[in-house]
């Protein structure tokens, strides 16, 4: 019987060259958090089910991968709940880890936590194009500061790090949950209506506002003229300058807080500023919503013209922790799209790495001494015995992504060391 050694559909084995270009990305990444003052933790893989059950995580809580408890038998007895079997998941995102680790550690954590995770999340998605069981994530937290510091210093540290990575045209779309809500109520919706005018709203830049409305009105049974105000609000709000956000907010929602105003207005000033230093595209986009049920506050996403979806997203989430600890902490992170900055990043810097080739006669100690000697000047140096024949074998090679190669044919009677020759289209391959 042949055996299949495919991998599990909607999981993927990654060869060399892959992994090379997602641990450049994550070097630089990781280079940027730690220079804003982030450190990097780890959480286990799997959680305790009712903690990713607990109602934060969206329509991501219906993919969740369950794991049987131990000692369990081979049989169970008829009737009984799956519920009643499974007390692990596997995460299928890095927030709800985070959090239990902030309430399990903080009294051991500074205030405020910086904190970055990178790591593989799960979830039970049907397999697709660009949609996998197994994903890497990327978060940066900022835990215990309820000023506007939070949101601006993550969407700084973020452009820059995707800036780092080669990832340039994006741009920072910009809203915040506490608009929505009196965007709602000012349009005359009753609260118990706000999720599903939510959900509504969200589907906009894909099925455009007669789309909405249908979906609103037809299937919902939301009054046409609160849909109507609502987009009327909108419209007058798109495309705002930095100077503009304050007062148009304050005349386009009359019931919306003061705080908030301000909140939102600084946090475009500062982008405003950062722009005269470094170029970023931003903008206050009302018809942002984001899915996720944690959202509090500002809520941003990083869109890409060459990306159908955003390449990263996050917000405030100041009342999650407080579920875990007891107490309200506030906190704000954002997600960059792992996956996705991957596929998007130009073609990775070539490696400079040595092949020290060998023949039958030569010491493998003098083929060692050489590649130690390489390798204390900090170049990645392989030992590799010669084979058939030597054109074939550079070719090879240079597939490898190799651009060096010493042949060592005998030790010389002189200790004049072989020299270093460039493999490619104009070295001796």
């Amino acid at each position: 019987m042949k055996i299949d050694n495919s991998p599990p559909r909607g999981t993927r084995d990654l060869l060399p060259d892959r992994v090379a270009a997602r641990d450049h990305v994550l070097g630089r990444i990781s280079e940027v958090y730690h220079r804003y003052g982030y450190h990097r933790i780890e959480t286990p893989a799997l959680e305790d089910i009712r903690r990713l059950r607990g109602g934060e995580g969206g329509e991501n809580e219906k993919l969740i991968f369950q794991v049987l408890k131990r000692g369990l038998g081979e049989d169970v007895e008829a009737g009984t709940r799956v519920g009643d079997l499974v007390d692990l998941g596997l995460r299928f995102d890095l927030t709800v880890p985070l959090v239990r680790f902030y309430a399990n550690n903080h009294a051991a954590l500074p205030t405020p936590f910086r904190a970055f995770q990178i790591a593989p999340v799960w979830r039970a998605e049907r397999p697709q194009k660009g949609r996998y069981r197994q994903f890497y994530q990327c978060d940066i937290d900022l835990v215990g500061d309820a000023s506007v510091l939070a949101e601006v210093e993550l969407i700084e540290a973020t452009t820059e790090a995707l800036d780092a990575v080669g990832i340039t045209g994006t741009t920072v779309r910009l809203s915040d949950r506490r608009f929505l809500s009196a965007l709602a109520a000012h349009a005359g919706l009753a609260e118990t209506e706000w999720s599903g005018f939510f959900i509504g709203l969200d589907k906009l830049d894909k099925i455009g506002w007669d789309g909405v409305r249908a979906e609103l009105v037809e299937k919902r049974g939301l009054p046409a003229t609160a849909v109507d105000e609502v987009r009327s609000v909108i419209e007058g709000l798109t495309g705002l300058a930095a100077d503009q956000v304050a007062d148009r907010l304050a005349d386009a929602v009359p019931n919306l807080a003061d705080e908030v105003v301000s909140d939102l207005a600084t946090t475009v000033g500062c982008l405003a500023d950062l722009d005269s230093t470094r170029p970023i595209r931003w903008q206050f986009d009302p018809t942002l919503v984001r899915g996720m049920g944690y959202y509090t506050g500002q809520i941003f996403e990083i869109s890409h013209p060459d990306s159908s979806s955003s390449v990263a997203g996050g917000g405030r989430y100041d009342r999650l922790v407080g579920r875990s600890l007891g107490r309200d902490v506030p906190a704000c992170g954002f997600s960059l799209g792992f996956e996705r900055i991957v596929d998007l990043i130009p073609e990775v810097p070539a490696r400079s790495a040595l092949a020290v080739l060998f023949e039958a006669d030569v010491p493998v100690s003098y083929a060692l001494e050489r590649a130690r000697a390489e390798r204390a000047r900090g170049r990645e140096t392989t030992v590799l015995r010669r084979s058939g024949k030597l054109p074939a074998q550079l070719n090879r090679l240079e597939a490898q992504g190799f651009t060096g190669f010493v042949h060592l044919r005998a030790v010389s009677d002189d200790g004049t060391a072989e020299p270093e020759r460039p493999l490619g289209a104009d070295g001796a391959s």
